[in-house]
């Protein structure tokens, strides 16, 4: 995963520069401001095709985008709009215009739940099963029925009702839907990784200055073990997901792997998550609890995203059925 360095500043900069002047609230919603300067910059559709007004990047470039905003807690829909609603039309030859997208995968009934930030778009993606296949609509939000709803950090996270029979549908490929998946799992799985290497950064900054009986914390050797095991936990993986991610992109998100790549990625974010919030929190003390310190703009953040886009069960279960599917050639799941 090589991206440009000064692209990379670049990001991180003007995350920084926003988080410094906006405080977390209670309640997220969409910076107008924020995603205008974030379209100055081309990074709104950052992979989408250059003749359709994107900047032409790959999914390393929008990895260290996503990366970036979740190390400085800057919460905005980069990913829902650019990777998957508007990578989706794009895909399935369907035009897209300037207005902010969301994607949301409707169940038999005709609704879904925890959509992220379908109430801030101004369209949203929908798709749904239709007999053995799959339809997309890409309909104006204020004609679905939406509720609001949010997650553990405040991010828009609604429910949507939809009559399917009324929405202007295109059929979609079943291969397609499940790109979207692997897509939408691997957008949480950076996510959870940039906050999971944040919280190990504060870890370590936190036992070195903080003094207790005379000494640093970071001089006790119980201390000690719960930075190495968070750190150890945290790069297991972000190796997990950049295995999967690499592969993907490199097999065109069509090699026969990647199913268990990706579940494999998502167990070890959903683990490794427990691991590092509780040392964190212990590490910290009590002052962790507090909204005065920013630990919680991450942990919680973490705890969030690792339950978006299947469960941590629902993912060891994937990596389960894979591995007794593949029986005595085990070793092709794990190998390129």
């Amino acid at each position: 995963m090589t991206v440009d360095p000064a692209l990379v500043e670049m990001m991180d900069a003007v995350f920084a520069e926003y988080r410094d002047a906006h405080p977390p609230a209670k309640t997220v919603e969409r910076d107008t401001e924020l995603w205008r300067r974030l379209d100055e910059l081309g990074l709104v559709r950052l992979t989408g095709a250059e003749e359709s007004g994107g900047s032409g990047a790959g999914w390393f470039e929008a990895a260290e985008l996503l990366a970036a905003a979740a190390r400085n807690a800057v919460r905005t829909p980069l990913a829902e709009h650019d990777l998957l609603a508007c990578w989706l039309l794009e895909a399935n030859g369907m035009g897209g215009d300037d207005a902010v997208r969301t994607v949301c995968l409707l169940g038999e009934d005709g609704t879904a739940e925890g959509v992220p930030w379908a109430a801030a778009s101004d369209r949203v993606v929908v798709v749904w099963r239709d007999g053995d296949g799959h339809r997309v609509a890409d309909i104006d939000a204020a004609a679905l029925s939406i509720t609001a709803g949010s997650n553990a950090i405040g991010e828009p996270r609604d429910s949507v009702e939809a009559d399917v029979a009324a929405l202007d549908s295109v059929p979609v490929t079943s291969d397609l839907v499940a790109e979207l998946w692997h897509k939408a799992a691997l957008v949480r799985a950076i996510q959870v990784c940039a906050a999971l290497d944040r919280i190990v950064l504060s870890s370590v900054e936190h036992a070195a200055s903080r003094i207790q009986f005379g000494r640093p914390l970071s001089r006790f050797q119980a201390v000690q073990h719960l930075i190495a095991d968070s750190a150890a936990e945290a790069a297991l993986a972000r190796a997990a997901t950049e295995g999967a991610l690499t592969t993907a992109v490199t097999n065109g998100w069509s090699t026969g792997n990647l199913a268990f790549r990706v579940a494999a990625a998502r167990s070890c974010v959903g683990h490794a998550t427990s691991v590092v919030v509780r040392n964190a929190h212990q590490v910290h003390g009590a002052i962790s609890t507090t909204l005065e310190h920013r630990l919680h703009e991450f942990t919680r953040a973490a705890l969030a995203w690792r339950s978006e886009f299947g469960s941590v069960r629902y993912w060891d279960e994937r990596v389960t059925d894979a591995t007794l599917a593949a029986g005595a050639d085990v070793w092709s799941l794990i190998v390129d």
